[in-house]
């Protein structure tokens, strides 16, 4: 399997419109979107620079997107959002495995936003070592630290 996180394109509109018209995707966002909410949501997010979210693909085909950009001054959020076909695959953790990579080379701590009820991230931030930090806007907050790594 090769995964790859790449800069969205707006090319990608129609398979993003696929991931987030779907209700089972969106179930902890605010969705689904339509049509024009994901065009502005891909415009706003991932096409601009730098963007605050990536296309991810696994063997050249896209599986959803991830979420890398700044949270604060010491760290970035990031997060991973998948079609429901490349769900329980494994990609969820390998992506979080190369944005920690990526967030350590950058010097910075990584942070998990995600809502109580979804327990397969807060599954994938305690499998990584994250540590919850408490709630923000009613999103569990968890942040790896350095001390926090194997």
């Amino acid at each position: 399997m090769e995964l790859l996180i790449r800069k969205a394109k707006s090319d990608d509109l129609e398979a993003f419109c696929r991931l987030l018209s779907a209700p089972e995707t969106t179930r902890y966002l605010e969705g689904p979107f339509t049509k024009e909410r994901t065009e502005r949501f891909l415009s706003e997010a991932g096409l601009t620079d730098p963007p605050l979210i990536y296309a991810a693909e696994a063997d050249g085909e896209f599986i959803g997107y991830v979420i890398y950009h700044g949270y604060d001054e010491r760290s970035v959020e990031i997060g991973w959002v998948l079609l429901p076909e490349h769900r329980k695959k494994g990609y969820a953790s390998k992506l979080t495995e190369m944005m920690i990579e990526k967030a350590n080379s950058s010097g910075k701590e990584a942070v998990i936003e995600c809502s109580p009820d979804n327990e397969a991230s807060r599954r994938i931030a305690r499998k990584f070592g994250f540590r919850y930090e408490g709630t923000s806007d009613g999103l569990d907050v968890f942040r790896l630290r350095p001390e926090n790594k194997a």
